[in-house]
């Protein structure tokens, strides 16, 4: 699985001009599910975005993850993450997961983070999504497991 995080001040998913999803400061999660991937790797990385340290501390490290530091989670599907780009110059999506496959993690990902505690909002899984940003540094990581 691949997560492809980004510090955000705001962000916000819109389907057909209804916002499903939207957080003030926080993190923006574009999720990738691969062929391989099982609930034990939705499990490992969704710990590791939760306790991920991005956040400023008191002395402007960064040493807060974002329950630390007040924030939520904005969690939006994206298989084009599992693409595989090192070869010509179209993408193959040959070592994504299936879309049911995908579905099936994503919403595991989002109901684990939401057991933990964490303030989890979502896009909608295999819509045309409009993501809207206020990247916050910026700060992005692209994290895998």
């Amino acid at each position: 699985m691949i997560a492809l995080i980004q510090r955000v001040s705001r962000a916000s998913v819109t389907v057909d001009s209804e916002i499903t999803g939207a957080i003030d400061k926080g993190l923006l999660v574009l999720l990738g599910v691969e062929q391989q991937d099982d609930l034990e790797k939705m499990q490992r990385l969704a710990d590791k975005v939760m306790k991920y340290r991005v956040f400023s501390d008191e002395n402007g490290k960064m040493n807060l993850n974002v329950n630390q530091a007040g924030g939520s989670l904005l969690v939006v599907s994206q298989f084009t993450l599992a693409a595989d780009t090192s070869r010509g110059l179209r993408p193959s999506f040959s070592g994504a997961g299936t879309p049911d496959k995908a579905k099936e993690l994503y919403l595991a990902f989002v109901e684990y983070c939401r057991a933990q505690g964490m303030r989890t909002e979502t896009g909608r899984f295999a819509a045309d999504m409009k993501v809207e940003l206020l990247n916050d540094g910026p700060v992005t990581f692209n994290l895998q497991v």
